[in-house]
């Protein structure tokens, strides 16, 4: 039943929950790979006429969620939805664990270090520690979300999530046999290295588990001048230390 008008019974359903449920499914339509869409891709996710689909958008950037470019006609995640990432990372409980492990790695490696969680679609920052001695720095953005399967931090995740929870893994490990050996030799080493050719960066990555099950990644970042391209170089083995004693004081043993 309804009562007061807005509001729903315990049965629940009605109008109000529709409306979250509408909103939620534009909010989740944006990926890193799509972050900005028409009115109509919108209207076509919700499944709507073109006139409520425009309704709820226009109800979403009155309080920031959303954001319109008028001259392209394409919308986009608004600046509320930061403040509401960072809350949400505040709450992890992950943030604090690693703190001193991350810390620890900075002093020894005097790189940045990097944690990151899988958010359902992609891997996304939550931590960053570095030395703010260093003359070159890596700057890394908490609240980033990184490319799922080109990413360091994100094929890590590839590797030890089901196939079935990384949007489309299945269908390009069919079609790429690279990164189907990328993912074993990540499942052997327990490590990971990228180094991009254009950017002059590097990153190695290491899983965190809890439960048997991947629950965040860490990582180092550097540039390719300060960290060796070898998955054996004290640096990985630091890194490889670090995110398995992450490992073992969240009750896990590492894979």
């Amino acid at each position: 039943m309804v009562g007061r008008e807005g509001e729903d019974g315990p049965e629940g359903g009605g109008p109000a929950i529709q409306g979250v449920e509408r909103a939620a499914t534009i909010l989740n339509s944006f990926t890193v790979g799509r972050p900005r869409l028409t009115l109509n891709e919108l209207t076509a996710r919700l499944g709507t006429s073109k006139p409520t689909a425009h309704r709820y958008t226009k109800a979403l950037r009155n309080v920031n969620l959303l954001r319109y470019d008028k001259r392209e006609a394409l919308y986009s995640l608004g600046p509320q939805v930061l403040a509401l990432s960072a809350a949400a990372r505040a709450g992890l409980p992950i943030i604090t664990i690693a703190g001193p492990f991350m810390e620890d790695l900075v002093r020894d490696a005097n790189e940045t270090v990097v944690l990151s969680v899988w958010d359902g679609d992609t891997a996304v920052v939550v931590r960053v520690d570095d030395n703010t001695d260093r003359t070159i720095r890596i700057s890394v953005r908490p609240g980033a979300r990184l490319a799922p399967t080109t990413s360091a931090q994100g094929r890590v995740f590839c590797a030890f999530l089901p196939p079935e929870d990384v949007d489309g893994l299945t269908s390009t490990l069919r079609r790429s046999a690279e990164l189907r050996a990328d993912l074993e030799a990540i499942r052997r080493s327990g490590i990971y290295l990228n180094s991009p050719v254009d950017n002059g960066v590097r990153t190695l990555a290491a899983p965190v588990f809890q439960d048997s099950r991947i629950v965040a990644t860490m990582a180092m970042v550097g540039t390719t001048a300060s960290l060796s391209d070898k998955v054996g170089s004290p640096a990985a083995k630091a890194l490889l230390r670090a995110s398995r004693a992450l490992t073992e004081t969240l009750g896990a043993t590492s894979a």
